[in-house]
């Protein structure tokens, strides 16, 4: 089949990638002329495991492609994908402007019936505004197709590759007959393809991702709770996760959730809410107690240093709002250097991947460091914000010969408690046990 995916960001580059995998002829669309030529030269502008393979091999196939040329793209695609960014606004909704603007400048261009797919997560009835613009616009026949993604940053390919279900709002059946046709060899092992209308499609991804944030929170809770108890989270976690209605992913304790999409869809789904005169109060209760765990580290440090931390340096490993990314948006990590820094501390970092992003974000705020090792010298305790793999099975030897001081404050709970009690560590990590 011929498709078309308008916008190359996180979401586009590995849907249209992947369905060329599939012997698709994908043409990606992107109006950042620089990111294109820089596409077309065979460079993958993001970090995502497994992408590269893909990417290269469907280049050198010629089914995979890349333009500016909305029009070029349009011409030939029978499906075109928007995987448009849909950033909140000031007051949490999500802004459809790129959605509905790509909708106008495609429905001036097509001759012939295309199917639509909205691949956005966008708020309930934006299919309708994006059918609307077109009715507006042009005679020719198309259908709208409410497609969500579920793609986890770090194991994307595999996501969209062996997906657990794929959602596909239409009542169209010439549209089902096409999608169908388009998912059909991603669901070979049994995996459903579940058609619905486009407005419970829409809410669907909504519902996804405020459940699987509202599981985060409330563990983060119980860890909180166990601090003051005496109750350890690990035996906790295992202890609720082994019930199958509950299941045992979604449920470390951390430093709260960042990223893309949790964030911005909860916020949005709050804010739909409210346009509907419905208070969504266990949501609002999940935003206001994220914002104070990606904190919670600051606190545990101010603490122990009974509240001056003017003049001590920090080493913090992992900026990444989870390992196996370079995003950093909304990254716990952030506001943990922003609420250190504003204490008077001064932080040197290590990530394996972020590091460019961050410092095109905050710049010189904090130094960066070539290695995890590097950031500790100088430092007068280690905080952890990002459970990279690399961080998990350290040189402790290593460690103590540079940290001033044994000390290690751990958003993540990577190390095991006996081990850091061996080892002679102040150890305070999150709902367990503290160290001194």
């Amino acid at each position: 089949m011929k498709i078309a995916v308008i916008g190359t960001g996180y979401v586009g580059l590995v849907t249209g990638t992947c369905l060329a995998e599939t012997g698709n002829d994908v043409i990606c669309v992107d109006i950042n002329e620089a990111k294109v030529k820089q596409m077309q030269a065979g460079e993958v502008p993001i970090y995502e495991p497994g992408l590269d393979l893909l990417f290269h091999r469907n280049i050198e196939q010629e089914r995979l492609t890349f333009t500016t040329n909305l029009a070029d793209a349009v011409k030939e695609a029978q499906i075109i994908f928007m995987a448009l960014p849909t950033p909140p606004g000031g007051d949490g909704a999500a802004d459809l402007s790129y959605i509905l603007g790509a909708a106008k400048d495609i429905s001036k261009l097509i001759t012939e019936y295309k199917v639509i797919v909205n691949k956005s997560t966008v708020p309930v009835g934006t299919a309708d505004k994006v059918k609307a613009v077109f009715a507006e616009n042009t005679s020719v026949e198309v259908d709208v197709v409410s497609n969500p993604e579920f793609l986890r940053e770090g194991v994307a390919v595999d996501d969209f590759m062996k997906p657990d279900r794929v959602v596909l709002g239409t009542k169209s059946e010439k549209a089902k007959k096409l999608m169908a046709e388009l998912y059909g060899p991603y669901v070979r092992q049994g995996n459903p393809i579940l058609f619905m209308d486009e407005r419970s499609s829409e809410l669907t991804k909504y519902a996804a991702n405020s459940f699987l944030a509202t599981k985060i929170t409330f563990m983060n809770e119980i860890a909180n709770l166990c601090e003051l108890v005496g109750a350890d989270v690990d035996a906790v976690r295992r202890g609720i996760g082994s019930d199958e209605r509950i299941g045992k992913r979604f449920l470390f304790p951390g430093v709260g959730y960042g990223g893309s999409c949790f964030p911005k869809d909860v916020q949005a789904l709050v804010k739909s809410s409210d346009d509907y005169a419905y208070d969504f109060q266990i949501l609002k209760s999940v935003m206001e107690v994220n914002e104070k765990q990606k904190t919670v580290l600051v606190d545990k440090v101010l603490k122990y240093y009974k509240g001056d931390i003017k003049g001590k340096h920090f080493a913090l490993w992992g900026l990444a709002f989870k390992p196996e990314t370079d995003d950093i948006r909304e990254a716990p990590a952030l506001y943990i250097i922003d609420e250190l820094v504003k204490n008077g501390a001064t932080v040197s970092v290590f990530d394996p991947e972020a590091m460019a992003n961050v410092k095109n974000v905050i710049g010189d705020k904090v130094s960066y460091a070539k290695n995890q090792y590097e950031a500790l010298e100088g430092a007068d305790a280690l905080l952890i914000a990002t459970e990279w793999s690399v961080f998990r099975n350290p040189d402790f030897d290593k460690i103590d010969s540079i940290l001033k001081n044994k000390i290690v404050f751990d958003g993540r709970n990577l190390y095991d408690l006996q081990k850091m009690i061996d080892l002679g560590y102040y150890y305070n990590s999150i709902g367990r046990k503290l160290i001194d």
